[in-house]
């Protein structure tokens, strides 16, 4: 968004850093020293406090949809499907599972290697509320970055390697690993992560995604205009070959609605 922008805004630097949510919230945003966050999960009530001490006021935008992409080793033959059951059974901390084989007895005695997002990742937060759940912490038994890349190379090298991330990362590395279909709770079937998936909620891992800009900062005519920018586009096919579920015109024409509200 910010190239494209920047193509027809020559006289305008938008600056982009990649990190978390939860490390852009906590060192970028909320300090007051960003106009504007990205996050792949809502912002926490510790967060608002966080910005309100900074008189930093977050305005949110739903602004995609994404199919959280569990992936194993492309020569993991044994799996194709993982229930959410096993998925926390592999990534929880209490669970004491080491190998594939203490998970199902079919699968083969073969240590399990993680591979995941850092705690200050919006999407590691996403899956410790919705498959790790509350009774359980995420296992810190596995190897955290804030780099996908690293995430893929980890699994690609490792026959017993799995981890997760965006399904636009999965998309770009389609190839080098291989994504495990879900099955949810609920006893349905096992659904592979993709946008169309994602857009029906029939993807047992999808997901919305935000910007967050700053109040303050939406009073300054550069930063109202790449918003409106951001949030016209977040509608169209851009979106979508990125590797991400487009907003809706409906919430496009609501999130555009917000903007002129709150900028005034």
């Amino acid at each position: 968004m910010a190239e494209e922008f920047m193509e027809e805004h020559g006289n305008v630097n938008v600056t982009v850093d990649s990190t978390g949510s939860g490390g852009g919230f906590e060192n970028w945003f909320c300090p007051g020293d960003s106009d504007i966050n990205g996050a792949s999960r809502p912002i926490s009530d510790a967060e608002i406090e966080q910005c309100s001490g900074n008189d930093v006021e977050p305005v949110e935008f739903e602004i995609a949809g994404d199919a959280l992409t569990v992936a194993v080793n492309n020569d993991a033959d044994w799996v194709d499907c993982i229930t959410f059951d096993e998925l926390r059974q592999i990534w929880s901390d209490e669970a004491g599972v080491t190998n594939w084989s203490d998970v199902r007895d079919e699968w083969p005695d073969l240590e399990i290697e993680r591979y995941g997002p850092a705690s200050t990742s919006g999407t590691f937060d996403y899956f410790n509320e919705n498959v790790v759940g509350e009774d359980t912490e995420h296992t810190t038994e596995y190897q955290p970055t804030e780099e996908d890349e690293t995430i893929v190379k980890g699994i690609r090298d490792n026959e017993g390697g799995m981890g997760y991330f965006g399904f636009a990362y999965y998309n770009s590395n389609s190839e080098a690993v291989k994504a495990v279909e879900v099955k949810a709770e609920d006893g349905g079937e096992c659904t592979p992560p993709s946008l169309a998936n994602a857009k029906d909620g029939s993807y047992p891992l999808a997901r919305p995604l935000f910007i967050y800009a700053a109040e303050s900062a939406l009073q300054r005519e550069e930063v109202y205009e790449f918003i409106e920018f951001y949030l016209e586009q977040a509608e169209t096919d851009m979106v979508q070959d990125i590797g991400y579920v487009p907003s809706s015109a409906e919430q496009r024409d609501e999130n555009l609605e917000k903007l002129d509200e709150v900028a005034g």
